[in-house]
């Protein structure tokens, strides 16, 4: 039940990348170059320090590289086939896999839809990771739902600026927001009911959500944090990374 809770709270993180676009005030790009990079260090950490080691305790190297292959090709083919966007430089966007018919100001809207779809389903597996985390330790669990709820802000002030600019109101904006962001409990749910069933489940999905987190680090955390401000990304990184080990040792 812990897994639903924190997870809950790294869905909101989302809707509050929302509301620092739409009531305050865009973060700066060092913040968020910092920030991203943080939590790519963290992920990182997390998948190899523990995630993996604790999978192996579970199941076979065979089961664990399985898992870790599928969560790496999953996030591959959202990433591949789903509409999303990245924050670039400043406060651009780079909006990926949207259909190129989709040119006007008029159809700024369609493509921030696109892009709601597309998170939230992206959502689902960092849901599940969260649940790995648990299903390992509730500290472990509570690291990787503030990882994914740091990775969530920028998220969603992509997400807000995007429906913002197609003309969608203000609550309406906040509202798909959220609900982006609550697909992450609905992954760690999904993750109770999988890490149930036998231990083997338990080594797969721990090393499938090191693969999916892995993945989001290197496709996007350390890319859009480089290109905010490269040398306090790297800081960031190394910083999440030290921070894990340090609380491992």
């Amino acid at each position: 039940m812990e897994s639903i809770i924190y997870s809950l709270l790294a869905g909101v993180s989302t809707l509050l990348g929302a509301m620092l676009v739409m009531f305050i005030k865009m973060p700066g790009r060092k913040t968020l170059a910092v920030l991203l990079g943080f939590a790519g260090g963290v992920m990182l950490a997390i998948s190899f320090f523990d995630l993996l080691p604790e999978a192996l305790e579970f199941g076979s190297v065979k089961t664990v590289v399985i898992g870790f292959l599928l969560g790496t090709g999953i996030m591959f083919a959202l990433d591949r086939f789903i509409p999303h966007a990245h924050l670039s430089n400043g406060q651009l966007m780079d909006v990926e896999n949207v259909p190129g018919n989709l040119k006007s100001n008029r159809t700024i809207l369609r493509v921030g839809y696109l892009v709601f779809l597309g998170l939230a389903l992206h959502n689902i597996p960092e849901g599940l990771a969260i649940g790995a985390g648990f299903e390992s330790s509730p500290e472990l669990g509570l690291y990787i739902a503030i990882a994914i709820g740091l990775h969530n802000i920028p998220e969603g002030i992509v997400l807000a600026g995007l429906l913002r600019a197609g003309g969608l109101p203000v609550v309406k904006v906040l509202f798909l927001t959220l609900v982006a962001g609550l697909m992450l409990p609905v992954g760690a749910g999904l993750g109770l009911i999988f890490f149930s069933v036998s231990p083997l489940f338990v080594a797969g999905g721990m090393a499938f959500a090191a693969g999916a987190m892995v993945y989001i680090v290197n496709d996007e955390l350390i890319p859009q944090s480089h290109k905010l401000s490269s040398h306090i990304a790297i800081g960031g990184l190394i910083i999440g990374l030290m921070l894990v080990f340090i609380m491992n040792g």
